[in-house]
């Protein structure tokens, strides 16, 4: 009898274990259950923006984010988590749980922050979130004043070698400020950097004339142009705007290694499941690609530029070494 309840006390155990390990797995397969059944994303995906609503970043998520639902029919909601130095809503992004329902829009700023925030942000760029997709970039244009003086990139670097200049940016470590350093460290010139707290203060007051240039975001200074309050010297791409058929690119104007791109793309958690990094940056990719898309992305003052998973993520690698080492030689700090 003895025996006997020995082996019931037994087989009780091991069904207790057997049901505590099941458990276990239901906690850690239900991901990879969804997917092999074809239901992910099976609940709404939280895509941070690091930025305000209305930016360029927050306008290329939630057109990627539409075109999602309506293609697919997933319900990708866009939270915009602005601060920091876009640094907020990137660390938020990192310490969420690895499950393909928070992704993040990033850019360039997010690369040169790598370096500007080493060890401060709250997160490690390449080390706590995976690149899912790219999405587009936007070039960066550089404008006076219309009655300015300066009517080409000629007459910019004559005037910048008087060591007068002075230029504008949206804040330190923006994207117009590392272009103006990139170009600074290409002439050999020296220009009085003017950061404000954002790009449209910054443009006011060059057409007011309180600054000499600025190394603009595109989509921020186009209607300006358009309008006849700036002059466009040249855009940083390598092919002209079709807005601007008559700005020359910098590689025209002679400058070909000043080619600055402010690219978005999407990233997720570390640690994401291979199977949700390859649907989610497929998907994102595949609607880029399609040419109702792009279109529509030129129309808002982007450049397509739709980039897988592997190569998205070897672009974002290259950006960061490159920023990181304008940053470094020019001495850029955030405050």
């Amino acid at each position: 009898m003895q025996r006997n309840n020995d082996t019931s006390v037994d087989t009780g155990r091991r069904q207790v274990l057997c049901a505590g390990a099941a458990a276990g797995l239901m906690g850690i397969l239900p991901l990879g259950n969804a997917l092999a059944q074809g239901k992910w994303p099976a609940q709404p995906i939280n895509y941070v923006v690091p930025f305000p609503p209305g930016g360029l970043t927050d306008v290329a998520a939630r057109t990627v984010a539409k075109a999602l639902n309506d293609a697919r029919g997933w319900n990708v909601i866009i939270e915009n988590k602005p601060g920091g130095n876009a640094n907020i809503g990137a660390a938020f992004v990192a310490r969420a749980q690895a499950d393909g329902y928070t992704w993040l829009a990033i850019t360039l700023s997010h690369a040169a922050n790598a370096t500007l925030f080493e060890g401060k942000a709250g997160y490690d760029l390449m080390k706590d979130l995976t690149p899912l997709a790219g999405l587009a970039s936007s070039s960066m244009m550089v404008v006076v004043n219309a009655k300015s003086p300066i009517k080409n990139m000629a007459d910019l670097r004559k005037a910048a070698e008087t060591g007068k200049l002075t230029a504008a940016s949206s804040g330190n470590g923006t994207p117009p400020h590392l272009t103006l350093a990139l170009y600074q460290k290409l002439t050999g010139t020296k220009i009085m950097h003017v950061p404000y707290k954002g790009g449209a203060p910054s443009l006011t007051d060059l057409m007011g004339g309180h600054v000499d240039v600025i190394f603009s975001n595109y989509p921020e200074s186009l209607a300006h142009v358009q309008a006849g309050s700036l002059r466009a010297l040249a855009v940083t791409t390598r092919q002209r705007s079709p807005d601007l058929p008559d700005v020359p690119t910098v590689g025209e104007a002679g400058m070909p290694e000043l080619i600055v791109e402010n690219f978005t793309g999407v990233m997720a958690p570390k640690g994401l499941p291979p199977e949700v990094v390859e649907a989610a940056g497929e998907a994102i990719a595949a609607e880029m690609r399609k040419p109702a898309m792009q279109q529509g992305m030129v129309k808002l003052g982007f450049i397509p530029r739709p980039r897988g998973t592997a190569e998205f993520g070897t672009y974002l690698s290259a950006e960061v070494k490159r920023w990181g080492k304008i940053i470094k030689e020019a001495g850029i700090q955030t405050a």
